[in-house]
């Protein structure tokens, strides 16, 4: 069966080779492939032929770079241009788009549970402090994530932006551990942020004779400036009279995902901003919040 593997922690029939290369960086990469990747036919390959392959151009002992080459080429058969490796250093200009600002990313587990879904930003301040991907994230400020997801932890967060210190209670399960166990901790973490430019401009560009003030608005990326200054651009716009608004986000490249859905609620209310399905086809939709509007429904 295509995409399906044995557990982990079966290694009973592996040699020593084969425990050696699935302990690289090449044999995680191709985990989380088959974990979430929409396309099942892995572009119309076994993924257990493909992992085989490539771990017998692994060899032993392989350098750095060579482990990484070859996961980048084994993602490259995939066909998809959305999915890539990142080295060290493409992994740390991501930065930009951190919206928590210590270098950690946090998702929901399988149960719904916030952990740290990937490995932290090298340097960080979330790096430092040793927290590790599959880290439980049960405490941000003291207030539980029970039931919350990493939106909520952002919009929490941004009711203080300029906070200079983030804790978060973190629990690491050990292999023995039951569901809600492991050895919790209290992390407080210093906030740094890359240097990143401002990703908006805006100008009022058209006054009509009907009465309509035009707003014109460009993003140039969803980095972590993208929401504060979009609406200070909207309140200042408002104040010169606009009442309609373009939004131009020709050649943004992207950016932060959290970013693009933030936004969307300056404009829309309680409405579905985008879904997202995953690889077992199951529908998740993100709506924007019903208390941060700030365009009138009336403006065009």
């Amino acid at each position: 069966v295509i995409g399906t593997m044995s557990s982990p922690n079966d290694a009973s029939n592996l040699s020593p080779l084969k425990l050696e290369q699935r302990s690289t960086v090449l044999d995680e990469v191709w985990r989380l492939v088959d974990k979430y990747f929409i396309d099942r036919s892995f572009n119309g390959q076994d993924w257990n032929d493909v992992r085989d392959k490539y771990e017998d151009r692994l060899g032993s002992k392989p350098s750095d770079d060579k482990v990484m080459q070859l996961a980048t080429d084994m993602v490259k058969s995939l066909g998809d241009k959305y999915s890539r490796v990142l080295d060290k250093s493409a992994y740390a200009r991501i930065q930009k788009f951190d919206l928590i600002g210590v270098g950690a990313t946090l998702m929901p587990d399988a149960n719904k549970q916030l952990i740290v879904g990937a490995p932290p930003i090298p340097g960080s301040a979330a790096d430092q402090a040793g927290l590790k991907v599959g880290d439980f994230i049960d405490a941000v400020n003291g207030l539980s994530t029970d039931g919350r997801t990493a939106f909520d932890i952002i919009d929490q967060i941004g009711e203080n932006p300029n906070a200079k210190e983030i804790t978060m209670t973190v629990r690491t399960q050990r292999a023995n551990d039951l569901p809600g166990e492991g050895i919790s901790r209290d992390v407080a973490m210093a906030r740094e942020f890359a240097e990143v430019k401002d990703p908006v401009s805006s100008k009022i560009t058209e006054r009509r004779s009907d009465g309509t003030n035009v707003g014109y608005i460009r993003i140039n990326e969803f980095n972590s400036l993208v929401k504060p200054s979009l609406e200070a651009a909207i309140k200042k716009l408002e104040e010169g009279g606009a009442n309609a608004f373009v939004l131009d986000v020709r050649s943004n490249p992207g950016g932060a995902f959290q970013s693009a859905v933030e936004i969307s609620g300056l404009f829309m209310k309680n409405k579905v901003a985008t879904s997202v399905v995953d690889s077992n086809q199951v529908e998740l939709p993100f709506k924007t919040p019903s208390d941060k509007m700030l365009v009138d429904p009336s403006d065009t």
